[in-house]
C-alpha cells in the first residue's frame, strides 16, 4: 500500500507532485489487495458496481470466459449513493472486485488508499492501447491505479430544423452564439439552459477558456476558480441570466428534456456521451439534430474541453486483481465490447481507434445522416489536457452550485459565486490536512 506521502502524486506527465503529507483521514480501506492462488480449473466470480449499462458488454465476457464470470451490480450513480457505497464498503472491509469511477473521483479514492496498485499487476504495459491523457487520468507517483474508460468531449448540438426555420446560422464564436440567442427568444423559444446544479458542466467552460481551477506548486495545491479566464466565461452567462436569454433549469431532468423535444431549447453544449440521453429523452426529434463545435472565444480557433469520463477501477481489497485487470482491460479496448459500449451511450473511448471501423464513425439518421462524431473526434484532439483534479472536487464543486443556486435566485453574480467557492474550495482542501491556497 503506498504511504501516505505518495498517494496523489500527480504522476511523471506532469509539472507538479503535491503530497498528502499530515492527512488527518483515516485509510478508508480495511484490507489491501491480494492475489489468491487459483487451483486447476477453479473458477472465479468478479463483482462490478457500476451505474452504467454495461450488461451486454459483460455477458459477452462472460461468454468467451467462462472460468472468470463478471457479476454485474447496480449501483446508483456517483454522488447519488454510488460512491458513498463504494466508500462504506471499504471501510466494512467487503468491496466489489471492480467498480466505475470517474476520473474527477479517483484523487478522492486515492485520498484513503481505496484503488489498487494496477502497476504490480503489469498494467503499465498496456498503457500503449490508451489515449495518453485519459491513461494519465488514473496514475499517481508514477504508478496506475485504473484503467481509463471513456470520456466526454464537448460540441455543441443544435436543432438544425428550427435554425433553418429562423434563419439562425450555427454559431462559430460566443459573441455569435449569444445573437442567435436574441434572435431565437424572439420566436418564442431559448438558446439552452443554465444548469444552476451542474458545476462539472460548468467547469467545461472555464476549461475550455484556457482556465486551470487546480494547479500546484512543489506540496501546495493552488486553486484558481476566479482567473480571468473564468470570470471572463461567468460574465458571459451573467449576461445570458440577466438578459432572459437562457433557461435556469436543470439539465437531464424533465423540463429539460421537454424542452429539447418541443423546441423550447434549440442547443445544448454538451458532451459526446449526451448524443445518447437525447436520443432517449427527445425521441420525436429524430433527424432535426446535428452537432458544431463548441463556439470559440477566438475565430477560428478549435479549442475544446470534456465534461465527465470514467475508468473501471479494482478497488482496494480484491482477491483477484489479475483477473479484475484483464476483464478491465478487455472491457474497454475489446472492439466488440466497445461497440456494446457505445450502443449503450457510454462515451468517449479511452482506447486508441479507427473511427472508421467503429460504430461511432457511421453516418446516423437521428442526427440527419451526419457523421456527427467526426466533430467530436476534433473535440478530443483540442481538450487542453493539462486540467487537473482536486482530492475534494465533489464537495468543492458542490459550493460552486451552491453559490449559483443562490444567483440564479436573484443574490450577486457567477462571478462573484466563483470568487466566494475559491476560498471555500481552499477551506476543503485544508480540512484533509492538505497544503493550499487561493492563486491571489
Amino acid at each position: 500500500m503506498p504511504t501516505r506521502r505518495k498517494v496523489l502524486a500527480w504522476g511523471a506527465a506532469a509539472a507538479a507532485a503535491p503530497a498528502l503529507a499530515g492527512c488527518g483521514e483515516k485509510v478508508g480501506a480495511a484490507r489491501t489487495t491480494t492475489a489468491t492462488r487459483r487451483r486447476p480449473g477453479q473458477k472465479v466470480t468478479l463483482a462490478f458496481w457500476t451505474w452504467v449499462p454495461l450488461q451486454k458488454a459483460v455477458a459477452l465476457w462472460n461468454k468467451q470466459n467462462p472460468d472468470v464470470r463478471v457479476d454485474v451490480q447496480t449501483v446508483p450513480a456517483n454522488t447519488s449513493g454510488g460512491y458513498q457505497k463504494m466508500h462504506s464498503a471499504l471501510t466494512a472491509g467487503d468491496p466489489p472486485d471492480l467498480a466505475q469511477v470517474e476520473y474527477y473521483a479517483l484523487p478522492e479514492f486515492m485520498l484513503v488508499n481505496g484503488l489498487t496498485n494496477l502497476s504490480e499487476y503489469g498494467a503499465d504495459e498496456l498503457k500503449g492501447a490508451y489515449v495518453d491523457w485519459q491513461w494519465q487520468q488514473g496514475v499517481f507517483a508514477g504508478k496506475s491505479y485504473a484503467i481509463p474508460q471513456a470520456s466526454g468531449p464537448m460540441g455543441l448540438f443544435y436543432r438544425q430544423d428550427l435554425f433553418d426555420k429562423w434563419d439562425v446560422g450555427v454559431p462559430a464564436t460566443w459573441d455569435e452564439y449569444r445573437a442567435a440567442a436574441v434572435k431565437i427568444k424572439k420566436r418564442g423559444s431559448l438558446i439552452t439552459a443554465f444548469p444552476p446544479a451542474n458545476a462539472q458542466w460548468f467547469a467545461a467552460l472555464p476549461w475550455q477558456r484556457g482556465a486551470r481551477w487546480v494547479t500546484t506548486e512543489g506540496d501546495t495545491w493552488v486553486v484558481d476558480l476566479a482567473g480571468p479566464e473564468s470570470l471572463e466565461v461567468a460574465d458571459f452567462w451573467d449576461g445570458m441570466i440577466a438578459d432572459g436569454l437562457v433557461s435556469p433549469i436543470q439539465d437531464s431532468q424533465s423540463a429539460f428534456f421537454k424542452g429539447l423535444q418541443t423546441g423550447g431549447l434549440a442547443t445544448w453544449p454538451g458532451a459526446q456521451w449526451y448524443d445518447a440521453l437525447i436520443r432517449g429523452n427527445a425521441p420525436r426529434t429524430e433527424g432535426r439534430w446535428r452537432v458544431a463545435e463548441l463556439p470559440q472565444w477566438e475565430r477560428g480557433a478549435h479549442a475544446s474541453s470534456n465534461w465527465g469520463g470514467s475508468a473501471t477501477a479494482i478497488l482496494q481489497g480484491s482477491r483477484h486483481p489479475v483477473e479484475a485487470l484483464e476483464f478491465a482491460h478487455w472491457l474497454n479496448t475489446d472492439p466488440g465490447a466497445i461497440d456494446l459500449l457505445i450502443a449503450a451511450g457510454y462515451g468517449w473511448p479511452a482506447a486508441r481507434i479507427e473511427l472508421a471501423d467503429s460504430a461511432l464513425g457511421k453516418p446516423d439518421p437521428f442526427f440527419g445522416g451526419q457523421r456527427y462524431n467526426e466533430v467530436f473526434q476534433l473535440s478530443d484532439r483540442n481538450v487542453d489536457t493539462s486540467w487537473r483534479f482536486a482530492p475534494t472536487t465533489t464537495q468543492s464543486y458542490a459550493h460552486v452550485q451552491d453559490a449559483f443556486g443562490r444567483v440564479l435566485a436573484g443574490h450577486g453574480t457567477l462571478a462573484d459565486a466563483l470568487r466566494d467557492a475559491e476560498g471555500k474550495f481552499v477551506d476543503d482542501l485544508k480540512a484533509k490536512g492538505l497544503k493550499a491556497r487561493s492563486a491571489r
